[in-house]
């Protein structure tokens, strides 16, 4: 498929995904979101693909909405609907398998929301996150309210939302919001480094293990150790999970097919 304002490449079984807009520093317009909807559709489609990475071309990650292409000015009713009916983001978050984000530079508004839907995060040291739509009169409306008291906490999310202030990349770290901060110039490799060793791994047992962890912090601690043995007992099932053990025994790396 080809696409306008996106990058899309498979390689290794990682699917890279590039916002492509540097000259606006990767605003989301209407046609990108709805470009990366049908690239996140292709990425669950696809078995070849066992993981995505997310990134920006250019100085930035993401500058959040492009206000210039009429996003500010829907309607109450129109707003609602494309965020509950079909967010281009729901489609990342649901897709049962392992998403990086590759932040440098700016990842603002719904560019920093489109980097917490991500399982994983890594930055450039260069990086600054914000949620300023409470400077506009607004709310986060792409599941920051949501995301971000579960990674960092009530008070300090309840302090970035109603702030609008901007946090840098070793701030973000020290919060939780990071797993790992690089050199600009290494954060491509970095996060192609990771995408691949979850790559390797049991793609049954990922997506099982992500059901465990966000089917969990939806019910109370024993439902979710209820729901770990369930999906635990269902992988001991696996062609993949007698690979593991065999190759345990016969000290090589394992080749999991996923069934």
């Amino acid at each position: 498929m080809a696409y306008e304002t996106i990058l899309y490449e498979v390689r290794e079984r990682v699917a890279y995904i590039t916002l492509n807009r540097p000259d606006q520093l990767n605003a989301l317009s209407f046609q990108m979101r709805a470009e990366l909807a049908q690239a996140f559709d292709a990425c669950a489609a696809d078995d070849e693909v066992r993981v995505v990475v997310l990134g920006g071309a250019g100085r930035s990650f993401c500058a959040g909405v492009d206000l210039r292409d009429g996003s500010f000015e829907e309607s109450a009713i129109e707003s609602v609907e494309v965020r509950v009916r079909g967010d281009f983001r729901a489609k990342l978050t649901e897709m049962r398998k392992p998403s990086i984000a590759a932040v440098q530079g700016f990842a603002l508004g719904g560019g920093c929301e489109l980097a917490l839907c991500c399982d994983l995060r890594l930055a450039a040291d260069d990086a600054q996150f914000a949620l300023p739509e409470i400077n506009l009169g607004s709310i986060p409306a792409g599941g920051a309210t949501q995301r971000l008291p579960r990674l960092i906490g009530v008070t300090r999310a309840l302090e970035l939302l109603m702030t609008g202030d901007r946090l840098p990349a070793l701030e973000a770290y020290r919060l939780g919001l990071l797993n790992k901060i690089v050199p600009g110039s290494e954060l491509a490799e970095a996060a192609s480094a990771l995408a691949k060793r979850l790559a390797a791994q049991a793609p049954l047992a990922i997506r099982y293990l992500r059901d465990a962890v966000y089917g969990g912090l939806d019910g109370s601690l024993d439902e979710g150790i209820k729901l770990e043995a369930y999906l635990g007992g269902l992988l001991r099932t696996t062609d993949d999970r007698v690979e593991g053990l065999a190759a345990f025994r016969e000290k090589r790396k394992p080749d999991f097919k996923g069934r």
